[in-house]
């Protein structure tokens, strides 16, 4: 990707209502734009970081056997009456009434609509256990929305929901989500503390939320929930059990911000000049700088390597801007691109400068070596 032909914007100085270290950076590297309170747009680079993460996620949960849906972010009332959860979320829920003086809700959280669904096509133990999850936008009108996508009105989250026969199955089903988020969080270059939690309006007999560190360690960016049959008995959620008996599931449900994630990683991996993101999370996985964008053999060894690393699967960002070398390191710094491949004078020796953005020093390197290099490098180091 050539940057002349990209969105991206860089800001010199962070937006005055910035709380966080994360909330700066996200608004000076271009990677979101505030629409209005709480309410934000993901540009290319801040989207490619978001894609990533679902991407992790949905590895780590498909391999241990959950399926995707999705379920619509609009919700009938007459659910949430069902379970007797309308009205207990007050108002950071957010209702209305539709031209038919329907009540409808704009979904914080699914567990009835997935009951709903279960219910409607499980019905013996055959057809269980199972574990259903989505990658979807939630809504809460938070009365302070703060630290920008970290307390958002507006979210991206990841839901899960198992569904079991017995308390035991139930358990099982619960250890291992929480072993797949200890991976996800792990891949994602996290460092979470798991805590036992308060199950607040979800409900359940037992939950544990995974809370990272960094300025906002207040940035909870999971919570796994043992609900057992609280919502199973009520809404009627039955399967026949082998001896003929209807009995109600046992259910468990599993949520990781997703955008929240995305601050996290950058709460706990910055420096003065920008981000630092680890390779399994970057936008680009390299930038190439032509130092001087006026001299056609710099140019054509930077899109002749950029050409040639793309067709082998690399994500790289091309900074052909006519700009100094100064500003264009800079923006490689704030943008948090973990290598910086630089043609500079060294080129007339058939070398190039790589830098690594989480290592002081850089070195020189045959243009001829250099995509095993990068490969070596990429495999045996973090990012």
């Amino acid at each position: 990707m050539r940057w002349s032909e990209s969105f991206i914007f860089t800001l010199k100085e962070a937006p005055k209502d910035a709380e966080t270290v994360s909330q700066r950076l996200m608004h000076q590297a271009g990677m979101i734009d505030k629409v209005a309170s709480g309410i934000y747009t993901f540009l290319p680079s801040g989207l490619a970081v978001l894609q990533k993460i679902s991407a992790i996620i949905r590895k780590h949960l498909n391999a241990c056997g959950c399926q995707e849906i999705l379920m619509p972010a609009l919700q009938p009332a007459s659910l949430w009456e069902e379970s007797g959860r309308w009205g207990k979320m007050g108002q950071d829920m957010i209702t209305f009434k539709d031209r038919h003086e329907r009540r409808l809700l704009l979904g914080p959280t699914h567990e009835e609509v997935v009951s709903d669904l279960v219910r409607k096509y499980v019905k013996s133990g055959k057809h269980l256990p199972v574990i259903l999850y989505q990658i979807q936008t939630k809504f809460r009108d938070e009365i302070r929305p703060r630290f920008g996508i970290i307390r958002a009105r507006e979210f991206l989250m990841k839901d899960a929901y198992s569904f079991d026969m017995t308390d035991k199955d139930s358990e099982s089903s619960y250890q291992t989500m929480r072993d797949a988020y200890i991976k996800i969080f792990s891949e994602c270059g996290l460092s979470v503390e798991v805590q036992t939690a308060d199950s607040g309006v979800i409900g359940g007999k037992f939950s544990e939320e995974f809370v990272a560190s960094g300025e906002c360690a207040e940035l909870e960016v999971g919570h796994i929930f043992k609900l057992g049959t609280e919502y199973s008995k009520k809404m009627k959620v039955l399967f026949t059990d082998s001896d003929g008996t209807l009995k109600p599931v046992v259910m468990g449900c599993y949520g990781i911000g997703v955008s929240r994630i995305l601050s996290a990683v950058i709460e706990g991996n910055y420096d003065k000049a920008g981000i630092i993101w680890p390779f399994s999370l970057a936008p680009w996985q390299a930038t190439l700088i032509p130092i001087n964008t006026a001299n056609s053999a710099m140019m054509e060894a930077a899109m002749n390597l950029h050409d040639s690393l793309v067709q082998t699967g690399w994500n790289l960002l091309l900074d052909d801007r006519k700009e100094s070398a100064g500003v264009k390191f800079a923006d490689a710094d704030l943008l948090g691109i973990p290598i910086r491949i630089v043609f500079g004078k060294k080129l007339s020796e058939g070398k190039v400068e790589i830098k690594m953005r989480n290592k002081s020093n850089a070195q020189d390197i045959p243009l001829e070596g250099l995509e095993l290099f990068l490969r070596d490098t990429t495999r045996n180091a973090s990012v």
